[in-house]
């Protein structure tokens, strides 16, 4: 798939088959996330990839918009570093960058995906510190389910050329 194709086809997945993922693929994923542009390339990022059902329905208990992991085959949970990252607030767009080649090398390679937002939210932040026995200075960024799509989307017109400004506003 090319990159225009895979980032204009790109849809938030929330329903999985039960088909499981080859571990190569989110290796692959994984890899592609960590190609992601960093702040002075310092590459703040840390994944974790689980499919743990228990732990999955603990998300799922505290975080009312995580449903999609009743039947994700994985979950990736991208933190950063604060002690790595740039500068301060430099870890949330070096984490952005690195969860969106997630999901569009996950599209890519024919899998469905869904950015379930963790950061800016507090209790999320923590609950998430406490389920995966974080460090202080991990901060829990992102979660990302991944399967086989049990649905299809269809595409959009997201164009709005008067959001298009030339030279100046």
């Amino acid at each position: 798939m090319e990159v225009l194709e895979a980032i204009y086809t790109r849809r938030s997945i929330r329903r999985y088959s039960e088909k499981p993922i080859e571990p190569d693929l989110v290796d692959k994923i994984i890899y592609a996330a960590m190609y992601a542009p960093s702040a002075v390339n310092k590459q703040p990022w840390h994944f974790i990839v689980f499919n743990d059902e228990p732990l999955r329905k603990a998300i799922m208990a505290f975080h009312k918009s995580a449903a999609m992991l009743e039947t994700a085959r994985q979950c990736v949970l991208i933190c950063y570093d604060e002690n790595l990252q740039h500068d301060e607030g430099f870890g949330v767009m070096d984490a952005s960058a690195a969860t969106q080649n997630l999901l569009l090398s996950a599209h890519a390679l024919g899998l469905g995906a869904c950015w379930i937002g963790i950061y800016p939210r507090q209790i999320r932040i923590e609950e998430m510190r406490k389920l995966f026995l974080l460090p202080e200075n991990i901060v829990p960024f992102a979660l990302v389910s991944l399967g086989y799509a049990d649905e299809t989307k269809s595409i959009p017109d997201r164009i709005k050329k008067e959001r298009i400004h030339y030279g100046k506003w």
